[in-house]
């Protein structure tokens, strides 16, 4: 094995994997840098959400090799990759993931009490992360009561109450509205800048990618010079413009 570049908070090199005999990844290698928001682009089944499965953790490539912080990932057991998923990174899905027994700021304080933070200081981490999202006033009502929107922003909530190393947001917008959309990425955007948070994000959407410090491309599994994205219709029937990253 090759130790990563000092730099890189994320390398992955030739990832292979496979689903039932269908490429998922075909020699994937990248490195994402200390506080880079990087933007893995492509159309749908080109390889992203696999991408970030095996990144951080979640799933284990048939070959390759994915380092954190000079630490080889891809060696851990279940249970090593699960606490390092717990305590250094945060995943933001497309449809918001919560607990409907809890509350919205007992979802977004959930990765704190898991680590064992009192609860005073685990609320009020949530509940200040809750106000900058602007659904402060929602904190008390559970998931079932909230608009999709709404939870959305709780699912992002969480994820920075989490205070990871590395978040990790798989299409978190695809299911929005343009408007809010856009709302919600600057916040998203911003508070990684502010807070020092290396974030690969992955999105077929080309104005999400534009967001990006950087871009790398999939298609067929494969890492390109490019990749067509396709036109985004919001609700109301326009479609955003398609362009190549």
């Amino acid at each position: 094995m090759v130790a990563p570049p000092d730099n890189d908070v994320i390398w992955a090199r030739s990832l292979q994997h496979s689903h039932n005999g269908s490429p998922g990844l075909d020699g994937v290698s990248l490195g994402v840098r200390d506080a880079e928001i990087l933007a893995v682009t492509g159309p749908r089944g080109s390889g992203k959400t696999t991408l970030l499965h095996c990144l951080s953790g979640q799933l284990v490539p048939q070959q390759g090799e994915v380092w954190f912080n000079n630490v080889p990932v891809h060696t851990m057991g279940p249970r090593l990759r699960e606490h390092l998923r717990r305590d250094r990174f945060a995943w933001i899905a497309a449809e918001p993931q919560l607990v409907p027994e809890l509350t919205a700021w007992e979802n977004a304080a959930l990765p704190l009490l898991l680590r064992g933070v009192p609860h005073r200081a685990a609320k009020k981490a949530a509940t200040e992360w809750l106000e900058r999202l602007d659904i402060g006033a929602l904190a008390k009502k559970r998931p079932h009561t909230l608009l999709q929107e709404q939870r959305q922003r709780v699912s992002v909530a969480r994820a920075l109450t989490a205070a990871p190393t590395v978040l990790f947001a798989d299409e978190p917008t695809a299911t929005l509205h343009r408007a809010e959309r856009s709302q919600l990425l600057r916040t998203l955007t911003t508070a990684a800048r502010s807070h020092d948070i290396t974030v690969v994000l992955a999105t077929h959407d080309a104005e999400v990618a534009a967001l990006a410090d950087r871009t790398v491309s999939l298609l067929d599994g494969r890492r390109v010079a490019t990749a067509a994205l396709p036109a985004v219709s919001d609700p109301e029937g326009r479609s955003a413009c398609s362009l190549s990253v």
